[in-house]
């Protein structure tokens, strides 16, 4: 039996000892970290997890502090109610506006610093002390500077604009529906270009100096190897952080809630102020739960898209 045991090994290329040593391997680098990591794990996932299903389990329920006594499992009410909620679907479109035209001036601005700053010039290290700057303000504080400066009264920037032509006289800008918007979407992209000036310049210095050199040499243009050799290189990067920070900002409502607080007539309402508002100003906790459900939803589908294409743009 015993030889027949080796000519059964030999003929599966198996050695004595082997198995064991791959069993072992296995465990020391597969199983063993795991282990030693479990506590951590455990932990962050019930401090990530506990709430999220808490919050979801709300979004099924009527609980509403004004009304004690009407509480209890309603099932998909509060998402049919949803449904047919015009100032939903007003945040909605809100939310989009806001977090779109933030995020395309602060990717263009920062990869624009960060092009700049992965240059050599007179006073490089004072410059990029103020890029970053904005980045350690308090977003309180950032707001309420904002709304001074965009203030008819006392602020300058609706006389200089008035100076410009742009406005016809100096008014509140924040006052004027149509124009709402655009006094939190400016302070948002003042706050948050550093962002992307650091991620983008980090992965600007890493980008090998021998491949520029290599395309000067060959005599490529500066947009040649701007479009050859620093996009495809910075895509894996500008793909996590446009994902990130999308999902931020769509969820960023510091800015909005101090300068407008969501008015006048909802034109500066988005997803996350409307949680908020309808949470700890209605004292609807059931509704707004199924609001930031919906949040969820749409910001988790967005992230698999944006995944899905970075891996697909990685194989090209």
């Amino acid at each position: 039996m015993e030889g027949k045991a080796v000519i059964s090994r030999k003929q599966n290329n198996v050695m004595p000892g082997e198995t064991r040593a791959r069993r072992s391997l296995y465990w020391q680098y597969m199983v063993e970290p795991f282990l030693y990591l479990s506590p951590a794990i455990v932990l962050i996932g019930l401090v990530m997890m506990i709430p999220l299903v808490i919050g979801i389990s709300y979004s099924f329920q009527s609980i509403e502090l004004l009304n004690p006594f009407n509480t209890g499992w309603v099932g998909f009410e509060n998402y049919i109610d949803l449904w047919a909620d015009r100032k939903f679907w007003i945040a909605l479109e809100n939310t989009f506006w806001w977090t779109f035209w933030s995020i395309a001036f602060q990717f263009s601005l920062g990869l624009g610093l960060a092009l700049l700053l992965n240059t050599d010039f007179f006073g490089k290290k004072l410059f990029q002390a103020l890029v970053f700057l904005p980045w350690a303000v308090p977003t309180f504080l950032s707001a309420l500077t904002w709304a001074w400066l965009f203030n008819p009264v006392i602020g300058p920037l609706p006389h200089w604009l008035t100076a410009l032509g742009i406005l016809s006289e100096p008014y509140n800008i924040m006052g004027d529906p149509d124009l709402a918007m655009w006094g939190p979407i400016v302070a948002n992209i003042w706050f948050g270009v550093p962002f992307f000036a650091i991620t983008l310049l980090a992965a600007l210095q890493s980008i090998p100096g021998e491949l520029y050199e290599a395309a000067e040499i060959d005599g490529a243009s500066a947009w040649q190897s701007f479009t050859k050799i620093t996009l495809p290189f910075l895509a894996p990067m500008i793909a996590i952080t446009v994902m990130l920070r999308t999902i931020w900002i769509a969820n960023f409502a510091d800015l909005i809630f101090v300068m407008t607080g969501g008015g006048p007539a909802n034109s500066t309402q988005i997803l996350s102020s409307y949680v908020f508002t309808t949470a700890f100003r209605k004292l609807d906790f059931g509704y707004a739960s199924a609001i930031a459900v919906a949040l969820l939803a749409i910001l988790l589908v967005y992230a698999v898209f944006v995944l899905w294409l970075r891996k697909k743009l990685v194989k090209i």
